[in-house]
């Protein structure tokens, strides 16, 4: 089967390297040729990496089957993964509706309403498929529907994720799905934690991991994550749902230094 993933950055790169392990054939779709070559690159260092690890037999014949020119009419699924903007969402899952016309629209969004990058699209089409990084690793997969949406269509994103290997959780649209929600208001607090002098970060995530078998702590998600998404989010749970999901101030701060976690090198921990 054919598929489209866009935007190569992290998460489409991991996600296109699971449906290629998968034996399906897939088009990459980026902005511009270098990021598309970057995504590229990543893919092939991803399943090289899973090579070397026993889970891939031939990690070049599977990469053969990956593609950046037009996006083939007969996809069946296409998984956007670019940044968290509606708009932006709006716009090539729109290209992708008219040129892929039997596809399910599938967004990678963490946070946004599916309803809203729903409006003017074909909404019967369009659902949530929030994967979680690093995509190749993590377990889950969270369905999100809105009213519009075909159930066919959401069993059809079952289908396709439970043959990647993923266990799925179905969510109705809500601001922050289940995952997200949750995830950012103990992210949130443990935050304030450290920010009150309540305990390190160190001992914060030590408390979560030992206390409640968190595989990280919260404070070491948020750096993996990045201190500035974690920001974006929490803003919009904020102004969706109330003050509890109000940034602290020593979230603010990092982001303005630059101190995004990871990536960056620096954010509650060095890396």
């Amino acid at each position: 089967m054919k598929a489209v993933v866009i935007g190569g950055g992290t998460m489409g790169a991991g996600i296109a390297h699971l449906l290629l392990a998968g034996g399906h054939e897939v088009t990459l779709s980026e902005a511009d040729a270098e990021r598309a070559e970057q995504g590229r690159a990543a893919i092939r260092r991803s399943l090289d990496r899973a090579q070397e690890k026993g889970k891939l037999a031939d990690a070049a014949a599977v990469f053969a089957n990956l593609g950046t020119g037009e996006l083939p009419a007969d996809a069946e699924l296409v998984v956007e993964a670019v940044p968290e903007n509606v708009p932006l969402k709006q716009e090539v899952l729109g290209i992708a509706a008219a040129k892929c016309p039997n596809a399910v629209l599938a967004s990678n969004t963490s946070s946004l309403s599916i309803s809203e990058i729903a409006a003017g699209l074909p909404g019967e089409r369009v659902l949530g498929m929030h994967f979680f990084n690093p995509v190749p690793v993590q377990q889950l997969v969270e369905l999100v529907h809105h009213d519009g949406v075909d159930p066919a269509n959401v069993a059809k994103a079952r289908a396709w994720a439970e043959e990647m290997g993923k266990t799925v959780i179905e969510v109705r649209d809500s601001p922050g799905f289940a995952t997200s929600r949750l995830g950012v208001a103990v992210g949130v607090e443990a935050i304030r934690m450290l920010e009150e002098g309540v305990a390190s970060a160190a001992d914060i995530d030590t408390g979560m991991k030992l206390g409640y078998r968190w595989p990280m702590g919260p404070l070491e998600l948020t750096d993996l994550v990045g201190l500035d998404v974690r920001l974006a989010i929490a803003e919009h749970l904020a102004a969706e749902l109330g003050p509890r999901f109000d940034p602290p101030r020593l979230l603010r701060d990092k982001v303005a230094r630059g101190e995004l976690g990871k990536k960056t090198g620096q954010g509650f921990f060095t890396w």
